[in-house]
Parts: C-alpha cells; structure tokens; sequence
C-alpha cells in the first residue's frame, strides 16, 4: 500500500481535524465521522460492551445513559502532571497518554481509509504555548504528543504552530503582500501571529523571516465554560452558600465540576465520601441534595454540555437563552442572556486581546499598521469576542476564516513543503 504524502493533523481541546493535499496542490478536510471533518475530541470506554469509541459516538454514548468513562479535553493534559498518572477504564488501568494516542491512532486510521492509501507522515499543531511561563514543562507537552502520535503509527513527525499554520491556509485567498495579525481561538488556548503573506512568499519553503512575533495564552473555549458555570450553575449546587457556621460551603469540588478533564475524578469512592461530608456546611439541604445528585448520577459532563451549548446560544442570538439542568432537577433552566454571558466572560476575553495586543508590539508595529485580523478556532465566533476586537483594533479588517478546519489545512500545506 502506498504511503505518499502528508497528513495535516490539528489535535484540538474540543475538536480535531485533518487535512490532506491532494495532486492539484489544494487541502481539503478529510472527514473522520460520517461527512463531518470535525472529530470532538472524546474517548468513551463502554462497560457495558468492553469497547472504545470516540467522537460524537462517545459523547452520545455517555449522554444516553451507557454505563462507562467518558474522557474530554485530552489535549488539556498535556503538560500537566496528570499526563503520566493511572487512571481506571472499565478494560483495567491505563495513563492518559496511552489515551492521546488511542485517540490519534483512530484519527489516522479513519483518514487513511478515507484517503484510500496509508500514511505515515504527519504535521501536528501544536500551540504558541502548552503552559504559560514554564519552558521546561512546555518542551516535555511537546515531547509528549510527539511520542503519543509514535505510538498512534506515525513514522515522519514534524509540528508547526497552530496560529502559522491558519496563516498558511488564509495564504493562498490572498492576492498581495499582506501583514496580517492571525487570531486563533481555541478550546484550550489563544494563539496570535503577525505574518507577512503574499502569493510568491507562499512558494518558499523556509518561512521563518515572514514570521514577525507570535504570542499565546493558555485561555479558550473551556475557560469560558468554566466561568459561566462557576456563575451560573455552581451555586445553585452550593458555590458560595453560606452555612450554619456563617462560612461558605468549601469550594473545590465546584472548581472541579466546572472543569472538563476533572469532572471523572469526582466520582471516585473517596470524592463521593468527601462530597458528602460537606452536608454540614449547608444552611440549606436541598442545595447539598443537588450536588449529590450530580455526583451520584454521574451528570459533570451533561451538565458541562448544557453550559457549551448556552454559551453559543447566546453568542448567536442577543435574545438570551437558558441552560437547561431538568437532569437535576424538574424546571430548573437558569437565564443567560446575551448581556449576562459577555459580563461574565469579559475578564477573560480581555485577557486573550491583550495578548494580541502584546503580540502587536513585538513585532515592532502599531495596530494601525497591520492590513487585518484573521480569526480560526471555533471560539473566535464568540460575538463579545468580536466586539471587543473591532473597539480595540478600529482600523484593521475583521476576516473570519475556516473557523474549524483552517489549521489543519494549513498544516498539510507546511507538510507539502518539506
């Protein structure tokens, strides 16, 4: 079987895609799940079936009731010190690494059979920062998935920045020589590049003199998720009630309910125990039977869900929305409005553009001096993100790009290269 080319692969924190350049020299999305490109990033190990499935197959899995572990926001381990550490699957005990390469291994194996040959070769994303201030544990997240993608088959691995590789895409749509300010909004991080691009700058193979500065953040999408449920969900579960003592109910375990990749970790016997100790810091037991509820039905990542789905509810429509908890508990939908979720998010997201801001000044130029902003990852569409965009960069086009499959293109793009 032929193993020619190069696989552009973008491992996401909520989705992940590839791209392949086929012999006409453009990328294209390679579908992984039916017709669909976007692959979310999630494992499910059915108990019920001893089998693993990924994608939207796990999360409706996980949803509809099956017994088992659902494992979202891999890419959010990398990095940390969780990443080498057991943890119990219903087949016996595996470290989350080993499941970051299930997880690649499936999306090379689905594209291949798509493309019709084997390939071995591939370029991985990889964001302007796996841990922000940290070197050390940056170079070992990048070792990290170097080795996961080893051990999901691949032979030829290289890796690009994600926010380069959007860039590469929006390339080849550009007629002139551009300085373009690349904005990519993940679910784990946020990436800026100013880059000079231009029809004849696209045919070089060395591009590291077009690069003018790069910044990154480690703030995305389940940041935002987080932070709307940490204040509009926790605390009809306990956050911030105050109890019989006239102190507030202990906080972690919310932290860790608001949190995607730690929402398994509450399930354990020992969390259950301690989740149940804290019924005596309640002024109010009905809130404490809701915690218990959400713990002993397992319903973190249903609920996690709701708060995802609210958000771009809101961010689509000014009309408001409500975040639909009837899994807890009959009628119980709290508001989120328009105004509510950008009030609430607005810490963050200025956060993410002052870190593009930053990336404006290393390169020595002003904002009025760059010929527009190109935004990709899926939570660049958040409208007060755009909102906050136009009112601090006036003067500069707003070009919304391949918001989901961008980068992988882009990859593939810098794979045909080398």
């Amino acid at each position: 079987m032929s193993r020619a080319g190069t696989l552009g692969l973008d491992f996401g924190t909520s989705n992940s895609a590839i791209a392949f350049v086929g012999p006409d020299g453009k990328a294209r999305p390679v579908p992984l799940e039916g017709g669909e490109p976007m692959l979310p990033t999630a494992v499910f190990f059915n108990a019920e079936e001893r089998s693993i499935h990924f994608g939207r197959e796990a999360i409706a899995l996980y949803l509809t009731g099956v017994d088992g572990r659902l494992m979202r926001s891999l890419k959010s381990l990398l990095g940390s010190s969780l990443l080498e550490e057991q943890t119990r699957v219903p087949e016996g005990m595996v470290n989350f690494k080993d499941v970051i390469a299930r997880f690649l291994r499936e999306m090379r194996t689905r594209a291949c059979s798509r493309l019709g040959h084997d390939v071995r070769r591939v370029v991985l994303g990889r964001p302007v920062h796996f841990v922000d201030d940290d070197p050390r544990r940056d170079r070992r997240a990048q070792q990290a998935l170097t080795e996961a993608a080893s051990a999901a088959g691949f032979e030829e691995i290289s890796l690009e920045l994600e926010p380069i590789a959007a860039a590469f895409d929006y390339e080849r749509r550009v007629h002139r020589e551009t300085v373009v300010l690349i904005v990519d909004i993940g679910g784990g991080t946020s990436d800026f590049t100013i880059v000079r691009l231009g029809p004849a700058r696209a045919r070089h193979r060395e591009r590291g003199d077009d690069v003018l500065a790069t910044t990154g953040v480690h703030i995305g999408g389940t940041d935002y998720d987080r932070k709307l449920s940490l204040a509009r969900v926790m605390p009809l579960l306990g956050l911030r009630h105050t109890g019989p003592t006239g102190r507030e109910v202990p906080s972690g375990v919310f932290f860790d309910l608001a949190t995607w990749h730690l929402i398994n970790w509450l399930y354990t016997p020992k969390a259950l125990r301690q989740a149940q100790d804290l019924r005596v810091d309640y002024g109010d037991p009905s809130l404490h039977d809701r915690l218990m509820k959400v713990l002993g039905d397992r319903l973190g990542h249903r609920i996690a869900s709701e708060v995802e789905q609210a958000k771009i509810r809101t961010s689509m429509s000014a009309a408001g929305t409500a975040i639909d908890l009837s899994c807890i508990e009959a009628s119980l939908a709290p508001a989120l409005s328009a105004e509510a979720s950008a009030a609430d998010l607005a810490e963050l997201l200025q956060s993410v553009v002052d870190c593009g801001h930053e990336c404006v000044r290393r390169a020595g130029l002003s904002p009025s001096q760059l010929d527009g902003l190109y935004l990709t990852g899926g939570s660049s569409a958040l409208r007060p993100f755009q909102q906050l965009l136009r009112r601090e960069f006036p003067e500069s086009e707003l070009i919304v790009g391949d918001l989901f499959g961008g980068v992988a293109s882009g990859l593939a793009y810098a794979g045909s290269l080398r």
